[in-house]
């Protein structure tokens, strides 16, 4: 496989709709030119429901909703319902996974090693758990993976529990898996982690696992 290039975007907090609004530009720019991005960020409180997701799993009404700031969006992505808000990490890889000749299960796997190893440069031992996609530390849910890919071209991706107020998980069934329990990095640690530090992070390890050059371009990407 030719050397390639991942050009790595902090877009800092966006709101969720403009985040879209990326990832299709971006996704367009994937097909015309075979370009790779990652594209991090953060969103002000939002609930995510995927393509085949149950909104019987948003547990909060309207009046709650509303006192707790939070929009809901309907998504083309996979999986059921998640949760993103201030102090989770979100992650919006968009590349071509035809250029690693790799399928779905592959690429959901790799985004699972890129948070894993995130986590273990942090020390904190991580792991898989068998048909529900993420990541878990002591049986509690700190990554979730919810990708779109179309006609080999990836969208979504994940989110990463740095310090985000868990209460907000409380309103929903996380990933419609009932009676689970969700944690974050300042839970197990005791403290979060620096925002720029964690992205470092973070690139450096999504660069070894799909073996590729991480750049940050000069110029900012606009929203």
């Amino acid at each position: 496989m030719p050397a390639a290039t991942c050009h790595v975007h902090r877009l800092g907090p966006t709101p969720y709709t403009q985040g879209l609004d990326v990832q299709r530009r971006l996704v367009a720019e994937c097909r015309e030119s075979g370009s790779i991005h990652l594209v991090l960020l953060e969103h002000p409180p939002t609930y995510t429901l995927g393509a085949r997701g149950d909104r019987g799993h948003l547990l909060a009404d309207e009046v709650r909703l509303s006192q707790l700031g939070a929009d809901v969006h309907q998504t083309d992505r996979g999986g059921d319902i998640t949760y993103h808000g201030p102090g989770q990490l979100v992650g919006y890889p968009i590349l071509d996974i035809k250029r690693w000749r790799q399928g779905p299960r592959w690429y959901v796997k790799s985004l699972e090693q890129v948070l894993i190893e995130t986590l273990a440069g942090f020390g904190i031992a991580s792991e898989r758990s068998e048909g529900r996609p993420g990541v878990w530390v002591g049986g509690a849910k700190i990554g979730a993976i919810g990708v779109r890919i179309s006609r080999g071209v990836t969208s979504h991706g994940f989110a990463l529990n740095v310090d985000p107020n868990l209460d907000y998980f409380s309103h929903i069934v996380p990933c419609g898996l009932p009676d689970i329990s969700v944690t974050s990095m300042n839970q197990v640690l005791g403290t979060a982690p620096a925002k720029d530090h964690l992205i470092d992070v973070v690139s450096a390890a999504f660069g070894r696992v799909f073996d590729i050059e991480m750049r940050e371009p000069e110029d900012a990407l606009v929203g």
